[in-house]
């Protein structure tokens, strides 16, 4: 859909620490699942399952130019909720890349742009699957931006300190493929029937109350999800002239989210009884607003919690998630020493 979104990246991270390998083998210990993995480094292009992105990675950076006459062996751990809509499969590949880029035999340095697109390649592109880049541009630049898809990707470095969040983990898995394709798909649908009708519809200029004209051009279900869509739209942009300001209006930043997450909940259907009930109390406790996180259908919710932040933890653990008190941080950054700096 290319609409605008507006990342922040918190202070939960992935770690690769390692080391090159002279065998041209990569040996991983993955001790947060409990599990460990090797293969040849000739043998990356053959993948065991869809979501191989240790491999895909590196497949991507040497169509990329990258070569690696040396392997890896490597430990991977991190403290950002798994299968929990926080991105953490984004964060691992956008850390990966950036690791095996200063290990590969150029000793790259990349820019967080160049290491988002690569990151991107590896894990949607190379697998179609139907997510977005937003979580590698937010995991690999760090900070709050603003990034804009269409007519050309724009970047933009929101200027506005914000305070600090609780995310809660609801504990319950999340199917983000099966979310993601099931509203996208049928947004896309019903902007091509438009399109076919009216062909200078656009997602990005239609005002709100224009929708009403096409209503016997779709089903009830394809309006519905439209209008949620240009209400997401706009609240985004309200969001982005507020976080132009330094210092911002934190009440209205809540409020935005909270409007934003009574259309993920009433019209798109994302968001769940539990990460409901867990807003509820993060309210309750003082939060100034809050939404589910990521595709939605379970996983983590965050609440802007800037004051009373342990007391809104506490409140979302007691309504049985599990909290962390983040802020907003820097990207993927590197940290080499010995031979390998």
């Amino acid at each position: 859909m290319q609409l605008p979104v507006i990342p922040c990246a918190i202070s939960l991270r992935i770690f690769v620490e390692g080391q090159h390998n002279p065998d041209p083998t990569v040996i991983l210990d993955l001790p947060d699942i409990d599990s460990e993995d090797s293969f040849p480094l000739q043998d990356a292009a053959e993948y065991r399952d869809e979501r191989d992105y240790f491999r895909s990675a590196i497949n991507v950076m040497r169509r990329e130019g990258f070569t690696f006459s040396q392997g890896v062996r490597c430990t991977v751990h991190g403290n950002i909720p798994i299968n929990s809509g926080t991105s953490s499969s984004s964060a691992l590949v956008v850390t990966w890349v950036n690791f095996l880029a200063r290990m590969s035999d150029q000793h790259r340095d990349l820019d967080a742009m160049l290491c988002a697109r690569l990151a991107h390649a590896a894990e949607v592109v190379e697998f179609h699957e139907p997510g977005g880049m937003m979580d590698h541009y937010s995991t690999a630049c760090g900070g709050v931006i603003s990034l804009e898809f269409f007519p050309e990707m724009k970047i933009e470095r929101m200027p506005a300190t914000l305070g600090r969040f609780v995310l809660g983990d609801s504990r319950q898995p999340k199917d983000t493929k099966g979310i993601l394709a099931r509203v996208k798909n049928q947004v896309l649908a019903a902007t091509g029937i438009l399109r076919e009708k009216v062909p200078q519809f656009s997602l990005h200029t239609v005002r709100s109350e224009e929708l009403d004209q096409f209503r016997h051009l779709l089903t009830p279900q394809q309006l519905t999800l439209l209008e949620g869509t240009v209400r997401n739209r706009d609240i985004t942009a309200q969001a982005k002239q507020e976080l132009r300001k330094n210092p911002v209006d934190h009440r209205k930043i809540g409020a935005l989210l909270t409007e934003h997450q009574s259309i993920l909940r009433d019209v798109l259907k994302i968001s769940t009884p539990k990460i409901d009930t867990m807003l509820a109390a993060a309210m309750a406790a003082g939060a100034y607003g809050g939404k589910i996180n990521g595709s939605g259908g379970g996983g983590c919710m965050f609440a802007y919690a800037p004051e009373n932040t342990e007391v809104v933890a506490q409140a979302i653990e007691e309504a049985e998630g599990k909290a962390y008190i983040v802020s907003s941080d820097q990207g993927t950054r590197a940290e080499l020493t010995g031979d390998d700096a």
